[in-house]
């Protein structure tokens, strides 16, 4: 009777004994398109976990016994003690999830409810389970919706906690960090944001976990690098898609949106074609395309090694900061919360200079990546309550905050980015009674954010 190969799990890979270098099958070589190679320091196969549940399958199938000691997740012992009614569409992307094998990315708006939809897929598979995400912040909502809807302790990883339980929170940091030990004790895991996946350095994550069930979700799954199709590989296909249009008004808030063109003042438009011009000067003698992905890490680079490379940097961020903060939007926003003192409004901008101006001029508090979590907690509180009637962020919000009562979005300033610019919308969006949102977006008319307006805009939402 032949001997069982013993598959075992170390740091973040597979390790496959019983089987000589030269006797692998080929049907064997790339399982769920893994490789799976010999090894000679450790005189064994090895594959990352990322391929255990294929390479059972595969094992299996060229009829070899397997002494799985890979694997050290468990079955939870209790679902969840807490329901909630699912909307139509969750159980429906829940379904297309289960039809796809237990692996895939939900794409559902901000506002519909996908920390649901994963509570959901968690109770379905009750197997050991980690969600991952981007802030600590969410960490902190995760840690509550798990604790008040599972009879059980939920574990941390992550902003001085290690506290491993078979249901565990953690970040996309730690979990880079730390999976090449816990890849084993987790039969599922869940990816909250998809999108920050793909990454160089977190897609090692993924990697060197071997749950055979992944859940993605995300409102965004698009990427500006392109890096968005390894999300299939890492988690799965698109297995369930509604865009914010086919969900406002029923299960999310009716909403306009709005563009206000400002003009520069007379000297601010002189300085800004000057400094745009020793910029963009200095980038057509380098010869640096700017529209090609490595275009601005290419010029960072050249830029440091001259004095005419260090003034085109300077050049290059003064022109956007005069288009970012012009006087005109100042005066603009100064209207708008006029028009909107009984609202709740979120003023968005893509630095922190930026917003540190607004909160200055119009006494309103911050939020950036500087702020300290309880501090930008209580911020919020604050929103809810009305004690603010609006809060100014630089990008930090753009995730994981959960304010029903903003109405108002306004994006003083931004990235081209699709994803940032539906984010940022849907902020707004979560359903309340007679709710109806709005946002805003200025545009400094001449400079490089009508082009940046035109980029963003691409979404179906604005169509």
């Amino acid at each position: 009777m032949p001997v069982p190969l013993a598959l075992t799990f170390a740091y973040g890979s597979l390790e496959l004994r019983g089987l000589g270098a030269g006797d692998l099958d080929p049907a064997l070589a790339s399982p769920g398109g893994f490789a799976l190679s010999w090894d000679p320091r450790a005189g064994c196969h090895r594959a990352p976990a990322i391929a255990y549940r294929a390479l059972l399958v595969a094992l299996k199938r060229a009829g070899h016994e397997v002494d799985d000691g890979a694997r050290r997740y468990e079955e939870l012992s209790a679902g969840a003690r807490a329901h909630r009614e699912p909307r139509p569409y969750q159980s429906e992307a829940l379904a297309a999830w289960r039809d796809a094998g237990g692996r895939g990315v939900v794409v559902l708006p901000t506002g519909a409810g996908k920390t649901h939809l994963a509570v959901m897929a968690i109770d379905d598979k009750r197997r050991s389970t980690l969600v991952v995400t981007p802030t600590l912040d969410l960490v902190r909502q995760w840690y509550d919706v798990l604790g008040a809807t599972f009879a059980a302790e939920v574990g941390l990883v992550g902003g001085g906690d290690h506290d491993v339980r078979p249901l565990t929170v953690t970040t996309y940091d730690s979990a880079y960090i730390h999976m090449e030990h816990l890849g084993a004790r987790f039969g599922l895991v869940v990816f909250d944001e998809v999108h920050h996946l793909p990454g160089p350095s977190y897609a090692l994550a993924a990697l060197s976990c071997l749950a055979p069930f992944r859940l993605g979700v995300t409102a965004t799954p698009e990427r500006t690098d392109g890096r968005d199709a390894e999300t299939s590989r890492l988690v799965g296909p698109i297995v369930y898609r509604k865009d914010i249009v086919e969900m406002s008004g029923v299960y999310l808030a009716d909403y306009d949106t709005e563009t206000i063109r400002v003009e520069l003042d007379p000297d601010e438009r002189a300085e800004y074609d000057a400094e745009r011009a020793i910029y963009r000067g200095f980038v057509a003698d380098q010869g640096i395309r700017m529209s090609t992905p490595a275009g601005f890490g290419e010029f960072i680079m050249r830029s440091a090694r001259s004095d005419a490379g260090r003034r085109a940097m300077a050049a290059y961020r003064r022109h956007r900061e005069i288009a970012f903060a012009a006087r005109a939007k100042m005066d603009c926003l100064e209207h708008l919360f006029d028009l909107h003192r009984d609202d709740r409004a979120i003023v968005f901008t893509q630095d922190n200079a930026a917003a540190h101006a607004i909160s200055r001029r119009f006494l309103l508090p911050a939020i950036t990546h500087e702020t300290k979590v309880r501090e930008r907690s209580a911020i919020l509180a604050g929103l809810t309550s009305g004690r603010y009637s609006a809060v100014v962020t630089s990008k930090v919000l753009n995730e994981g905050v959960d304010v029903p009562e903003a109405n108002v979005a306004i994006v003083v300033s931004g990235s081209a980015s699709v994803r940032e610019h539906v984010q940022r919308l849907g902020r707004v969006l979560r359903k309340k009674d007679g709710k109806r949102a709005i946002l805003y977006e200025m545009v400094a008319e001449g400079t490089s954010e009508t082009f940046t307006s035109d980029r963003r805009r691409e979404h179906s939402a604005y169509r």
